[in-house]
């Protein structure tokens, strides 16, 4: 069974609690029922030296500021929606305005990456589970939800998500943990170094993903479907993440850097291959599988300097994400693929984030 130990306590003082799980091949993931939250990813590079790849905090309760969201399950609703509000069966929703005009990640203290969910272990898995009221946060129906984090022989970190509510409601969760391949300090040893950003600019980056969804102010998406070809937002091939970043490219600069999503090649709701990312300095690759149509690459643009795990300074482009979900503003957007579950219809998705 996956090990446990106390991981400080919840703003009402319960106990929350982080459970390990680990494989033969020295891989290593800690996770927490405090908003279902990986804490830690302990993976080997080239040297055969094993470091923590991601980005977060030593206990509970520096989660619970957390303003970029460090390792966070965020549902029921992930990344933006337009004017804060959507519309079923003819009934209009208004969500919590907390990102300009827009709602961003369903609610910055009450969504579920802010609440303690009930954990059941299993010898390679943790399950956590949370149900939610109807109403809550603007969201209609009664809600279950279920993540589970499994670690395999394959050096494979399998999230699997179900949801199901009573309701026809917007279902759009993700995981948004932040990666640096080089470990979660790269980036302050980078900025130590005076080369600002180098870490996560160095990695490289392919998306299979020949389309995108441009986006207005506040990023919400125009609902247009357009072709990377001939600008900087094509990740086809392996690309350094520094090498156009900084273009004079309207979408780059609306958003600080990237953080769009990518519109997977081929999506028919089965696991595919989306993504690899590799640091050529530590030579960890990772490859990412998904179900989902989409996946938001977020460069970390805007992660403001704070103390992270075991005495880190993270800055901005200290790490990046790699979140698969539904397209942002999904529930919209006619011409997106529909997030509406519920009332009969489950939500189900698998992403695996396998390491090489």
């Amino acid at each position: 069974m996956a090990e446990q130990r106390s991981f400080g306590k919840t703003r009402d003082g319960r106990e929350a609690t982080l459970y390990t799980l680990r494989n033969s091949k020295g891989m290593k993931a800690d996770v927490t029922d405090y908003g279902a939250i990986l804490v830690n990813l302990s993976v080997p590079g080239k040297d055969g030296q094993t470091q923590d790849v991601v980005l977060g905090f030593d206990k509970a309760e520096d989660y619970f500021r957390n303003p970029s969201f460090f390792g966070a399950t965020i549902a029921p609703s992930a990344n933006r929606i337009a004017g804060a509000k959507f519309v079923i069966d003819g009934k209009v929703y208004r969500l919590d305005v907390n990102d300009g005009v827009n709602n961003l990640h369903s609610h910055v203290e009450k969504g579920y990456h802010k609440r303690l969910w009930t954990a059941e272990t299993a010898p390679d898995s943790v399950t956590f589970s949370l149900e939610d009221e109807d109403g809550s946060m603007g969201f209609p129906g009664n809600k279950k939800f279920q993540v589970t984090y499994s670690l395999d022989e394959e050096n494979a970190l399998t999230l699997t998500c179900h949801a199901r509510s009573d309701k026809k409601t917007l279902i759009n969760p993700t995981n948004h943990t932040y990666f640096n391949l080089d470990g979660h300090k790269g980036g302050q040893k980078a900025f130590e170094e005076g080369s600002s950003g180098a870490s996560i600019e160095d990695h490289e980056l392919c998306l299979v993903a020949s389309h995108y969804t441009p986006v207005v102010e506040g990023a919400i998406p125009t609902g247009e479907i357009a072709p990377v070809a001939g600008t900087p937002m094509d990740f086809m091939k392996p690309k350094r993440i520094g090498l156009e970043i900084e273009e004079n490219f309207e979408q780059l600069k609306l958003t600080g850097g990237y953080d769009h999503n990518w519109v997977i090649d081929g999506y028919d709701g089965t696991l595919r291959h989306c993504a690899t990312l590799k640091a050529p300095k530590s030579g960890r690759k990772m490859e990412v599988y998904t179900t989902l149509p989409g996946i938001q690459f977020y460069a970390g643009n805007a992660i403001a300097s704070q103390p992270g795990k075991d005495g880190a300074v993270y800055q901005a482009r200290s790490g990046l994400c790699l979140e698969t979900q539904f397209y942002p503003n999904s529930i919209n957007q006619p011409g997106f693929p529909s997030c509406v579950f519920g009332a009969g219809e489950d939500y189900d998705s698998v992403t695996v984030y396998k390491f090489l």
